[in-house]
């Protein structure tokens, strides 16, 4: 049987009609699957702004003459210290509302503050007179936990980071002799250490170190000690460094280079005096000792801070500034923050996001967005 070959033009016609229709609707279905969110898609985050911007700057003193910066409450709030004739007064500055609170007055002129390593408690040292010294501990709310007066020609303090009700006074006569006191506030009391040293740090709950200088002899490196407060058992840590510095299950010492005698390791130690980090530095020397560039640690990033001078030699001819570099103890990355500063103190913040710079702490720098500024304008 033969097949038909002719066919209807119309229903050709038709035909065409009814696939472009079908295929006009499914690309058209296809648009609309496209536009529609991915459920739990995460939204695109606006640029951030880096604190600095934020910050309100500079601080207007509510009353009195400006004196220093004493540190960080929080990550907006920060501590500062004015004078107003033969007085002092401790305010507590937010960095993004630009708000100044008074929290304390003394009638003393207020020498030192020092702020407790959880930001819970203020340490106030005042000078009532030249062989006076007055110690008061408050609460952020300006209350008194405390107070202890001390007759010295100078006081040197150290908090101690794993039980802060324990602070390690040492007491200076005119003549530098001193005396060590263990300060307790829980208990109220205050008894004397004997320690061949004035400077000790905590290493541990109840253990302190110290460099063990032997007197009249100098020495630019020398062995670090320490002893169980505990037990009184004393042992040798490291047989010679230069400097050390201790933070909670954290240990650094500063020794001498010994493939590149121009030059200092840095050496970081967990609690059991593992190695965890080294790095080093162009090494400054003084008359009869080193310079120690000023640093700081941050336990939360596990990021120290450090001023690094660009070449070694003698500190006295040195002129070509420092660098300003954070180093990452985790994976050891280093990250230039600036240039061209000079050798000063340093506080950073809790966050390690922003430091407190100046021989007053008078200025802060952002981390994060490389930035410097003047908290105080003169």
């Amino acid at each position: 049987m033969k097949r038909n070959s002719n066919i209807n033009p119309m229903f050709l016609v038709l035909y065409l009609f009814l696939l472009i229709l079908i295929l006009g609707a499914c690309a058209q279905n296809e648009q609309v699957k496209q536009k529609v969110p991915v459920k739990n898609a995460k939204p695109k985050s606006p640029v951030a702004t880096t604190s600095g911007d934020k910050w309100k700057l500079p601080i207007s003193i509510p009353e009195g003459e400006f004196s220093k910066l004493a540190g960080w409450l929080s990550e907006k709030q920060v501590l500062y210290i004015t004078n107003l004739e033969q007085s002092s007064s401790i305010y507590r500055y937010n960095l993004f509302t630009g708000k100044s609170e008074l929290i304390y007055k003394s009638e003393y002129p207020i020498i030192n503050v020092q702020i407790s390593p959880s930001q819970k408690s203020i340490l106030i040292h005042a000078s009532p007179s030249a062989s006076e010294g007055k110690v008061t501990i408050i609460d952020t709310k300006g209350s008194v936990i405390l107070q202890k007066d001390f007759p010295s020609y100078e006081l040197a303090f150290e908090w101690n980071p794993y039980n802060e009700s324990q602070i390690l006074v040492t007491k200076f006569a005119e003549d530098w002799s001193f005396q060590v006191f263990l300060l307790d506030l829980g208990q109220s009391t205050t008894s004397e250490l004997d320690v061949p040293q004035p400077f000790m740090k905590w290493v541990a709950v109840n253990q302190i170190a110290w460099i063990n200088l032997i007197e009249d002899q100098p020495a630019l490196l020398a062995p670090l000690n320490g002893r169980n407060l505990e037990t009184g058992i004393e042992k040798n840590l490291f047989p010679s460094v230069i400097n050390f510095s201790a933070y909670p299950d954290l240990l650094m010492t500063i020794t001498k280079n010994e493939q590149n005698q121009s030059m200092s390791s840095y050496s970081f130690f967990d609690n059991k005096l593992r190695k965890l980090f080294t790095f080093s530095m162009p090494q400054l020397t003084k008359y009869t000792d080193w310079l120690v560039p000023f640093y700081d640690y941050n336990e939360e990033k596990s990021q120290f801070i450090t001023l690094r001078p660009l070449s070694g030699g003698e500190s006295d001819t040195y002129s070509e500034g420092f660098q300003l570099l954070t180093y990452n103890l985790k994976n050891g990355r280093s990250n230039l923050i600036m240039n061209g500063l000079e050798n000063e103190p340093m506080i950073l913040s809790p966050t390690g996001d922003a430091l407190l710079y100046g021989n007053r702490y008078e200025k802060i720098i952002d981390l994060n967005g490389k930035k410097l500024y003047e908290l105080i304008k003169e």
